[in-house]
């Protein structure tokens, strides 16, 4: 299979270079060429592990790679890693609702479902194409994708991973998560601004053909560990296929029924790799785009105008505070019919005037199979103590943005299809915002005290990887100014 750019501004290539390379040199995100059809039975995909759903679905999509080595990378990938023998368990929260708990990872947020298998692929497929050059590793995180890019790509030999993220902008716990990795290949770096100002910034970085040539004199190359990277985002697609298949062992719908999901998303990723699977054939009836109050993406899906040009948010749900959602790129080229001039023309508008608007079929193309919503502040604390109060479910505030979303579309539209909800997080994560919104009271205590309060009232365990923060040295206390991380890329290196 070859990959494409969403700017048909770079010739095809095969999945190992798409994943080497990680974004289109010129500008743009590679796409594959075909999305290819589920053959497998509802009935047989069921009796599949998910090292073995996630082994079908990734030989579809990486033809290049030998079968034996995939079968390999998903097995050291899926394994004793995951604190939960589902990796992904289903619960059901209540009537026909149900939460896919993606936060079992060593960094207890769903970035660990890509991010445990993504420096496999990537460590492979360099090794495919370019094995003597040593790889840069960039990201732009607003709080959860970055510790689990360090976790995936801590001690890999030739890689290097620089991580910035808002200095601000992320929570307490996410912070410490990142500052205290201790590996010698591994840089923390906090910018003062936003999370849409280190996207931004990493993305001119890879543009840069001066910093890119500097490299190649030094043996280097760039890639990247955000969902821009089609190593990223590919094993997102195996989850909802696993969602279903959960659905289906709990009697919950007949094989071919469809389900509704719900999806807390910023970057437009996590969302998109569901969209991948309903075109390969996974009977998805709506899949719902849930923001919280930087609602850019609730908007452009209702109007047809994507509009950056608004007040940004920090809010409780910090991994959703962005406007320039990548990966909505990829989105449009598909609703385009594969359109690069119309996606360019877009892309450069909004990088000029900070807003484009789509044609009228575009949107209604899309509005066929996905709704958004999104939530505020209050309604996320609400939806919080109202889901613990009533069924005993502790909620993190990304998932709650998601639960609210759902139940308002299930308001609206009268819905009554088995409903699926993301949950994204651990609420461990984000202890503090889930205390006042259960307790109604601003927690006194911090650190293991307050991750202490959390499991004693949700009565959970705390999450293992949460459980000896305190305490660890803090490795990584550079901050920087946003105009300064090209400069600071070349510092770290070792390069001028």
């Amino acid at each position: 299979m070859f990959y494409l750019s969403t700017r048909n501004n770079y010739q095809p290539v095969n999945s190992a270079t798409a994943i080497s390379l990680g974004m289109v040199p010129a500008g743009g995100l590679f796409v594959p060429e075909t999305l290819p059809k589920w053959q497998i039975s509802w009935q047989d995909t069921v009796k599949l592990s998910y090292k073995e759903l996630a082994l079908a679905i990734l030989k579809l999509y990486l033809t290049d790679y030998n079968e034996e080595t995939l079968k390999n990378i998903v097995d050291a990938s899926y394994g004793d890693n995951f604190f939960h023998k589902d990796i992904a368990p289903l619960v059901k929260l209540k009537d026909n609702r149900y939460i896919l708990e993606l936060w079992h990872g060593p960094t207890a947020a769903f970035k660990d479902m890509a991010l445990q298998i993504m420096p496999r692929l990537l460590t492979q497929a360099v090794a495919q194409t370019q094995p003597q050059q040593e790889t840069v590793i960039l990201v732009a995180t607003s709080g959860d994708t970055g510790k689990a890019a360090l976790e995936g790509f801590k001690n890999v030999p030739g890689i290097k991973i620089i991580v910035f993220y808002p200095a601000q902008g992320i929570s307490p716990m996410q912070r410490l998560q990142m500052v205290t990795t201790d590996a010698d290949n591994t840089f923390v770096v906090a910018v003062n601004g936003n999370f849409d100002h280190c996207q931004n910034g990493v993305k001119g970085i890879f543009a840069d053909a001066q910093i890119n040539d500097l490299l190649a004199k030094n043996n280097l190359k760039f890639s990247s560990a955000n969902s821009i990277n089609w190593g990223r985002l590919l094993p997102q697609i195996v989850y909802y296929f696993w969602a279903y298949s959960q659905l289906l062992q709990k009697e919950a719908l007949k094989s071919g029924d469809a389900m509704d999901v719900a999806v807390p998303t910023g970057n437009f990723g996590n969302i998109l790799a569901g969209y991948y699977a309903k075109c390969m054939g996974l009977p998805i009836k709506t899949l719902i785009c849930a923001s919280n109050e930087n609602n850019v993406l609730a908007d452009v899906l209702a109007t047809g105008t994507y509009d950056k040009r608004r007040g940004f948010f920090k809010t409780t749900s910090p991994s959703m505070d962005i406007l320039v959602s990548s990966n909505f790129e990829r989105f449009l080229y598909a609703m385009t019919d594969g359109d690069g001039t119309l996606v360019t023309e877009a892309m450069q508008k909004l990088g000029k005037d900070g807003t484009y608007t789509v044609p009228t079929w575009v949107k209604e193309n899309w509005q066929k199979i996905m709704a958004g919503g999104y939530a505020n502040q209050a309604q996320v604390q609400q939806t919080i103590r109202d889901t613990f109060n009533e069924t005993g479910y502790t909620l993190d505030p990304h998932t709650a943005v998601g639960v609210k979303v759902y139940e308002d579309f299930v308001a609206a539209k009268r819905a009554n299809t088995p409903g699926v909800i993301l949950s994204t997080a651990s609420p461990f994560k984000f202890g503090k915002a889930v205390l006042k919104a259960q307790t109604g009271q601003e927690p006194k205590e911090d650190g293991p005290a307050q991750l202490n309060q959390l499991a004693k009232i949700s009565g959970w365990p705390i999450h293992p990887c949460l459980n000896k923060l305190e305490g660890k040295p803090v490795l990584h206390n550079l901050t920087i100014e946003k105009e300064d991380m090209a400069k600071t890329v070349l510092n770290i290196l070792k390069i001028n």
